[in-house]
């Protein structure tokens, strides 16, 4: 018989499954676009922004918290608790290590010179204080001294053109 249907998955399709997932988790752990990044819960309200880092097994001084024009930028490196030489075999591993970076594009209205940052039981707490943004000046205009010359020669010749006019239509009124 050339062909055989089974209910039951043969073993050799099971193994293959888990080849094809290890390639696959050997290869995705690897790739630099799919590196480690630690989740983040951002929230405003309206005297500040703050944002809750997660980062379980880094220690404090193994993170640099930067805000440059506009961006605040996380960085940091969880090392592995493995050592070389250690006999231990791991059948299962599922935490994640190395190098990560987490980049924040904050808006209009930040004072870069007053954001905090405090580490505690793992969470990386960072407060980014508002400040009112410029709002727009109206400029009033002033009447300077030329102004104020040109302003009178003006009003004076304008005085005296309707002055002109009236006497002028006086005249033709009365028929001269």
């Amino acid at each position: 018989m050339l062909f055989e249907t089974s209910v039951a998955p043969l073993p050799v399709f099971g193994l293959r499954r888990e080849m094809n997932r290890l390639f696959d988790d050997m290869i995705t752990r690897t790739s630099p676009a799919t590196a480690w990044a630690p989740p983040v819960d951002v929230r405003e309200d309206e005297s500040e922004i703050a944002l809750s880092i997660e980062l379980p097994g880094v220690k404090p001084e193994d993170v640099d918290v930067s805000s440059d024009n506009g961006m605040l930028t996380v960085r940091g490196h969880k090392s592995s608790e493995r050592k070389e030489g250690d006999d231990t075999q791991y059948l299962l591993v599922e935490r994640t290590y190395g190098s990560f970076t987490r980049s924040f594009r904050l808006p209009k209205g930040i004072d870069d010179s007053k954001i905090t940052a405090d580490f505690s039981q793992g969470v990386l707490q960072i407060r980014v204080p508002k400040t009112a943004l410029p709002q727009p000046k109206k400029i009033a205009i002033g009447v300077g001294a030329d102004s104020a010359g040109v302003q009178g020669v003006a009003s004076n010749t304008a005085k005296e053109s309707a002055q002109s006019n009236t006497k002028q239509n006086a005249e033709a009124r009365s028929g001269r």
